[in-house]
């Protein structure tokens, strides 16, 4: 592993790193905020972030203004890239935004030529956490957040891997991705034509069998542009109803889907996350 970039940040520290993923077969990068409590010997809570389609590592650590928080709760950030990259990563012969690099959906492809490569589920539940808990002083207790593609990611690494989280969270997130033009299109893409097997990446789905439960809280803005032929934050609430899941969901008016939106509420979100994994 290679620090990249270190800058100094509300008492901590803004790290940047790149390091060789067997799981990915490449070069990734991922962004690390260690809070000023992050002495050795400390073992801190970690709350891992999902960026959303065409973001980087970076996006969120530059444009969310969480380090002002997670400094005062003691709370470590780590925020990985959205996709494999390199000379060698499979693109979208059609440059696409949506699909390919920078759009990894955070699933496991099946399909030639994804496969080799796209396998961000795993990267992101366990490689990654596996390194950052051999190489920082954090503590085994996670939560996992996102936005738009990576809120969709947040909920279904939750979903999928009951124990490994202690609560979740969402901004704008793609709720039920293999009834939206998005997740149709990278679930097509990855997974194949039989929609039986999207069902294991949909929030929606996942939510009515889920055997814990979580605290969650997804907030959407209603002047989303994105609102009514993406997200479908109504769909994820129903689901949430139909399976008695505690969810909270807040609509909030005037928030369109940018980092304005994020970081207007990402206090909120770091606290509720606190509440859980700072208790005894």
């Amino acid at each position: 592993m290679e620090l990249i970039a270190s800058q100094r940040c509300f008492g901590g520290q803004q790290n940047r790193y790149r390091h060789r993923s067997k799981v990915l077969d490449c070069d990734m990068t991922f962004g690390v905020f260690l809070p000023p409590q992050a002495e050795p010997g400390a073992r801190l809570p970690v709350v891992y972030w999902l960026s959303g389609l065409t973001c980087t590592d970076e996006n969120f650590t530059q444009k969310a203004g969480a380090q002002r928080v997670a400094a005062a709760l003691g709370l470590v950030i780590v925020a990985p890239d959205t996709s494999p990259r390199g000379e060698n990563i499979p693109a979208d012969p059609d440059n696409a935004w949506d699909f390919g690099l920078g759009a990894g959906f955070y699933v496991n492809a099946t399909q030639t030529p994804w496969a080799a490569h796209y396998q961000m589920h795993d990267y992101i539940v366990k490689e990654l956490p596996a390194l950052v808990e051999s190489e920082f002083p954090v503590s085994q207790r996670r939560a996992i957040s996102g936005h738009s593609m990576g809120g969709h990611g947040a909920l279904v690494c939750a979903f999928r891997n009951p124990g490994l989280y202690e609560s979740v969270s969402a901004f704008a997130p793609i709720t039920n991705p293999a009834k939206v033009p998005w997740g149709i299109k990278a679930l097509t893409g990855y997974l194949g034509d039989d929609a039986a097997t999207w069902r294991e990446w949909d929030a929606c789905e996942l939510i009515s069998r889920a055997t814990e439960r979580l605290p969650i809280l997804i907030d959407q803005g209603l002047a989303d542009s994105f609102l009514d032929t993406q997200l479908k934050p109504e769909r994820i609430a129903e689901a949430a109803r139909q399976a008695d899941y505690p969810l909270t969901l807040r609509l909030q008016p005037d928030y369109d889907h940018s980092y304005y939106f994020i970081a207007s509420f990402i206090e909120d979100h770091l606290h509720h996350h606190a509440r859980v994994l700072l208790r005894d």
